[in-house]
Formats: structure tokens, C-alpha cells, sequence
């Protein structure tokens, strides 16, 4: 691995939206989450992804100049199209738009449809946080798991996003519906590594820890087998409902992964109570689990976005840890 700054990765796949049509602020902005992705250690929906989302542009899945509009208000609900737009400014700005609304009503919830994949949730619950709100957002996704008792694709791997507000760091809890997402499993894949869990089924339907197999096979195991199934089920029907848009049924009709629904709810929490309360109660729950000492052989116990937290320090002081070969690729990438 080789350290970049954040500005340098940051202004090189700037220049290359601005080369597939992107204008100048929505390039950068766009650029600035992938690159906080990636600073952040998820370079699966970061750096990893960027050369994929250009071949979308390039292809005309995502439009790079359109936004989305608001179609239906509901008082604290609203209802937008997302216009095929870029996943991650479009999901940016709804999280923004339900923070808006937790102001006026205590809480905000903004049904998003028709949109693309936001790239890491976490970034849209660490914004909603970052405003001294509680944040809570998912998204459906095409057919990615076979739901339990089953070796059939049907479900999405619907990505939920938990966030709660703290001045010494959020409270992050940034989960797909399956053991490993996808995302982590090509990381692994890429590196040559296993798991250190079984995460799903290779094609002789045994369990096993190769990544290479579970993408194969396409039977990720979910999250607390039948449990997950059905979390994944419910949030897929919540979802579109909420953004009167399309379930996974529908969006697994299509080539490629677009036009899926999203949702992105804000609780005005800190406002409301005050952050020296909020912090209070916090504190002493982390407090608390931190004091839980680990099982034998295992590493001490961590608060969901502890870990992020931790490699977004460490990242932008020594620098962003980056795949030379995957950062040749992106600065040989002709547009």
C-alpha cells in the first residue's frame, strides 16, 4: 500500500467527473465523498468503486447534472424522485432535506425513488449526526442473497444505517444484510484473503470462509440466517413503500443496479434535549460496554464507528492507504 493525502486523491478523480460532464462544484463534492470513504477505511464504496460509477456516467445509468425533485409532501414525510441522478449527492442532499424537516416537526423522513447507489451509508448517518440529529437511512438494492431456506436470489442485501450524535465521536452502525457485504468480499477477493468467518455458501452449498466462492456462488449467508432474511425482506417493502418507488423485485429486472429506493429519517435530538444531555447518557452506555472485558483470545470490546473513527486519525496523518495498482488504474483511465 502506498499513503496519499487526501487532497491529492481528492483532486485527481475531481478532474476526471469534471471530464465526464460533472460542473465544478458537484465534481468535487462527489470527489470529496469518495475520497472520505476511503480515508475512513471503507475503500470498498470508495476508491474501489469510483472506476465502476464513471463507467455508469460514461454509460448514461447516472446522470451527472440531474437532482432531484420533491414529489409528494406528507407533513414530516416526503416523497422525491431521484431522477437517476448521482447516488451520492442525491442521497447527501435527502438527508439534508430530513434534517430540515426534524427542525419543524421533531423528526424528518424523506422517501427517496429512482435513484442510484449511494456508495456507503455511514456517510449520510455521520452527516445527520454531524447536525446534532439522530440518523437512521437505508436503501434496497437488485437481488443479491437467496432469502433463508432457499439458493434462489430473491432479497436485497439493503444496506441500514444507525447513527446517534456525540461530541467525542458518533455513534455509527453501518450494516448489509448479509455476514460480509459484498463490498468486503471483493476487498478480500482482491487481497487474497479469506474470511475469518464462514459468510456463505460456495457452489457445493458448504459453508466456507473464501470470498472468491460466496461471489461465485451468490449465496452470501444473512445476518442472523432467517433473522436477517426477514430484516432484509421488511426493508426493502418499508423502503419503497415510503418513496413510492421499487422494490428489489423490480430493480432485479434491469442489467445493471439503478432507479432503487431509498429512505433517510432525522431525529432532532440534540436541539431538543441539549448536547451536554445527550453526551451524558451516551457516554455512560459506551462507558459501560467498553468495561466488558474480552472473551479469552479475543481483541477488547469497540462501540459501533469506534474503529472508523480511529483510521480516520490515523489516515489523515500519515496519509490514505491506497492500492498502487488500483491508483494506476484511475490515473490511466481515459475519458
Amino acid at each position: 500500500m502506498q499513503r496519499m493525502s487526501f487532497d491529492e486523491i481528492q483532486q485527481e478523480l475531481t478532474r476526471i467527473l469534471l471530464a465526464v460532464g460533472f460542473d465544478k462544484s458537484r465534481a468535487e463534492r462527489c470527489a470529496h465523498i469518495f475520497t472520505e470513504n476511503t480515508c475512513d477505511g471503507v475503500a470498498s464504496h470508495g476508491l474501489n468503486r469510483f472506476p465502476s460509477f464513471v463507467g455508469d456516467v460514461c454509460e448514461g445509468i447516472v446522470d451527472p447534472d440531474s437532482d432531484p425533485q420533491v414529489v409528494r409532501v406528507l407533513g414530516a414525510i416526503e416523497q422525491w424522485d431521484g431522477k437517476r441522478g448521482p447516488g451520492p449527492l442525491n442521497a447527501e442532499k435527502m438527508m439534508e432535506r430530513a434534517t430540515e424537516l426534524s427542525r419543524e416537526y421533531g423528526l424528518g423522513c424523506v422517501g427517496l425513488r429512482n435513484t442510484n447507489h449511494w456508495m456507503r451509508g455511514g456517510t449520510y448517518g455521520l452527516q445527520a449526526a454531524n447536525a446534532g440529529c439522530i440518523g437512521i437511512c437505508w436503501t434496497n438494492t437488485t437481488a443479491l442473497m437467496p432469502p433463508w431456506g432457499s439458493a434462489d436470489k430473491k432479497i436485497g442485501n439493503n444496506p441500514m444505517v444507525i447513527c446517534v450524535p456525540r461530541q467525542e465521536g458518533p455513534v455509527l452502525l453501518d450494516m448489509a444484510m448479509s455476514q460480509f457485504s459484498n463490498g468486503k468480499l471483493e476487498v478480500l477477493r482482491r487481497r487474497g484473503e479469506q474470511l475469518p468467518l464462514p459468510g456463505g455458501y460456495d457452489r457445493n452449498g458448504e459453508l466456507t470462509t473464501d470470498p472468491n466462492a460466496i461471489l461465485e456462488s451468490f449465496r452470501a449467508l444473512p445476518i442472523g440466517y432467517w433473522k436477517g432474511s426477514g430484516l432484509a425482506l421488511l426493508l426493502d417493502l418499508v423502503g419503497s413503500l415510503l418513496a413510492d418507488g421499487d422494490s428489489t423485485r423490480e430493480i432485479s429486472r434491469r442489467e445493471k443496479e439503478t432507479g432503487v429506493s431509498q429512505v433517510f429519517m432525522a431525529i432532532d435530538i440534540v436541539s431538543r434535549m441539549g448536547a451536554d444531555n445527550v453526551d451524558g447518557k451516551v457516554d455512560a452506555v459506551i462507558a459501560d460496554l467498553l468495561e466488558a472485558p474480552p472473551a479469552e483470545g479475543g481483541s477488547r470490546v469497540r462501540y459501533p464507528g469506534q474503529g472508523m473513527l480511529a483510521t480516520r486519525r490515523e489516515n489523515l496523518e500519515k496519509g490514505i492507504p491506497v492500492e498502487p495498482e488500483l491508483w494506476k488504474a484511475i490515473r490511466a483511465m481515459e475519458i
